[in-house]
């Protein structure tokens, strides 16, 4: 009997449970439909409140009960125009300039190697001091090829004589043509290898191949060397190179004699020189060309190596049109800036030349007077009603 209290009192607590479950799921489910309800009317209104009368009388947002505004589609209550500042190019004065980065090099610059191999016998290499062309740098032992130069002195010398034996025997027809060949040939291979001997020699004592300032070494007397073996270096340093690249687009421009300033990374002072070579090709892959100027460094204020800014001056404009950096749009292969025309915006493709830090020439696409946004750039589309405002 107890049991039978229990389960009919388990079976009704079930059941006011599962009602209670039913209850609350309602209210979740009615709370989401209105919440839904009030994002709709709040930011989502049907077009067909939209379109109820106005005090007119007629459809539309429009006084008088007109169609809606041109350009309603983007803007709030069907007529907002987007507002964006521009500037109206102008004709100004330009000073053409290419502004590049060089490298410092050496007029002439050589690394000093061994020909041949043997120990050092001399060094005369003050490190860091100017040599004079000519100048002997170091010597290696030849004591086995001076020998071998005597030897063939004295074979020469028997050679000889006997060509001038071999010569009066032909002349009174003793021996053939053949034989006297053969003797003077002996003399002319003998001599020859003299001229060999001689050249190993001269290889033996290395000379400075022009003036310059030494390098660092690390060779001393004795040390034993093989062909090939670096010992130093000697670079010309009055005057020096400036080599840099400009954009192909200015290639047309820039002529032997141009003047070029260069502002030192080091010491932040300025230089000027002078382009005195152009490469005659286009680099195929950064479309650069490459230009080297010279400059008298006689001061040695400039060192090879060092890193430099260079401005080069290819003349002047006073037609010039403009535009802030800020309203070109750089794409793929080109360039394009947006205008206002009619009240709308028109993309059109330019062409740039010099630049600056804050204004870039535009060489072909616009025209003296054209408003060109500067402002809003990426909210506006083509065709979009715009405002221009101050």
């Amino acid at each position: 009997m107890q049991t039978q209290q229990q389960t009919e009192q388990e079976v009704t607590e079930n059941r006011s449970g599962g009602a209670g479950r039913r209850i609350v799921w309602v209210l979740v489910a009615l709370a989401v439909i209105g919440a839904l309800a009030f994002i709709k009317i709040k930011y989502f209104p049907s077009q067909s409140a939209e379109g109820k009368s106005g005090p007119g009388g007629g459809k539309g947002a429009g006084a008088g009960g007109g169609k809606a505004a041109p350009g309603g589609k983007g803007g709030a209550g069907g007529g907002q125009k987007l507002p964006v500042q521009v500037y109206v190019v102008q004709a100004t004065n330009l000073a053409d300039e290419v502004a590049a980065t060089g490298s410092i090099l050496a007029e002439e610059s050589v690394v000093i190697k061994s020909e041949i191999s043997g120990k050092i016998t001399s060094l005369n290499i003050r490190e860091g001091q100017p040599v004079s062309k000519g100048q002997l740098l170091f010597s290696i032992n030849a004591d086995e090829i001076q020998s071998s130069l005597r030897k063939q002195e004295y074979n020469i010398k028997l050679y000889r004589d006997q060509e001038r034996r071999q010569r009066t025997l032909l002349d009174k027809e003793y021996i053939s043509a053949q034989e006297y060949e053969q003797a003077n040939n002996q003399l002319l291979t003998a001599q020859a290898d003299l001229q060999t001997l001689r050249a190993s020699l001269a290889k033996a004592y290395v000379r400075a191949p022009f003036s310059g300032v030494l390098g660092l070494t690390t060779a001393t007397v004795g040390t034993y060397v093989s062909p090939g073996a670096e010992i130093t270096t000697l670079s010309k340093v009055k005057p020096v190179k400036i080599n840099f690249t400009v954009p192909s687009r200015f290639s047309n421009l820039v002529r032997t004699g141009d003047p070029i300033t260069i502002t030192d990374e080091a010491s932040n002072k300025k230089y000027e020189a002078k382009v005195y070579a152009l490469d005659p090709q286009i680099d195929p892959v950064s479309r650069t060309q490459t230009v080297r100027a010279r400059y008298s460094n006689s001061s040695n204020e400039l060192r090879p190596g060092a890193f430099v800014k260079v401005n080069l001056q290819l003349g002047e404009t006073s037609s010039a049109l403009q535009v802030p950096t800020e309203a070109v749009i750089p794409e793929a292969n080109s360039y394009s800036v947006y205008t206002v025309q009619g009240g709308k915006m028109v993309p059109k493709k330019v062409k740039i030349g010099v630049r600056s830090s804050r204004l870039i020439q535009i060489t072909d696409g616009l025209a003296v007077g054209d408003s060109v946004i500067r402002t809003g750039i990426l909210q506006v589309k083509p065709g979009d009603a715009v405002r221009v405002v101050k």
